[in-house]
């Protein structure tokens, strides 16, 4: 059984299939174990996430098979819609984004997003956090129906910030030095987006 989201179909997933301009977003399959790996590998992303833990290849493949019919998270394979020399849309893995720790009555969730080294600065991931926006601000059945959406950023991580920022997320507070960054300590800077902020940044 399929449903329809502005004209789109949605797989009876815990998350729809998206279409944008530029990306499609897809619910995470075990065929994206490989390129979820390689993000794993980036020493700078990692850093710029704050992620410290490892994680071995069987834990990743044992993830991208389950983490699509996991429930209180949504998490989407974002995907480009370039045409390739072969004339085809590639289905790889670019990049993912997350909407996880959703509690239902508050109506409240957090959001995350990485996207590979080789696909930033194309506008990509500002226009997958727009896809997400809509949906997760849609009422349900058909989106998420949330309230509040929310995300931290390191402080050494300027550019993330500043695209949050530009699609409506309002800093809410500094965790001062919450964060070591191998070296050194960072902050950890609190945001967040509500339902009435992005209806009224799209009306």
């Amino acid at each position: 059984m399929n449903l329809f989201w502005n004209g789109l179909v949605l797989e009876m997933t815990r998350g729809p299939e998206i279409v944008g301009e530029l990306v499609r977003l897809r619910p995470i399959e075990a065929k994206d174990a490989q390129r979820m790996w390689e993000s794993l590998q980036d020493d700078e992303s990692m850093r710029l996430t704050g992620t410290h833990r490892t994680f071995t290849r069987e834990e990743i493949d044992e993830w991208t098979q389950t983490v699509s019919s996991r429930d209180g998270r949504y998490d989407f394979a974002m995907t480009s819609l370039a045409v390739t020399k072969e004339g085809t849309v590639s289905d790889e893995m670019i990049g993912e984004i997350v909407i996880n720790e959703i509690d239902d009555i508050a109506r409240s969730a957090n959001m995350r997003l990485q996207s590979l080294p080789q696909y930033r600065g194309r506008g990509y991931g500002r226009e997958a956090i727009s896809l997400v926006l809509d949906f997760a601000f849609s009422p349900q059945p058909h989106g998420a129906g949330l309230h509040r959406l929310s995300l931290d950023v390191l402080s050494i991580n300027p550019r993330a910030r500043m695209l949050y920022e530009s699609l409506g997320f309002v800093q809410e507070g500094v965790l001062r030095d919450a964060h070591f960054d191998g070296e050194n300590y960072c902050d950890v800077i609190l945001m967040s987006i509500l339902e009435d902020d992005y209806e009224s940044s799209t009306s």
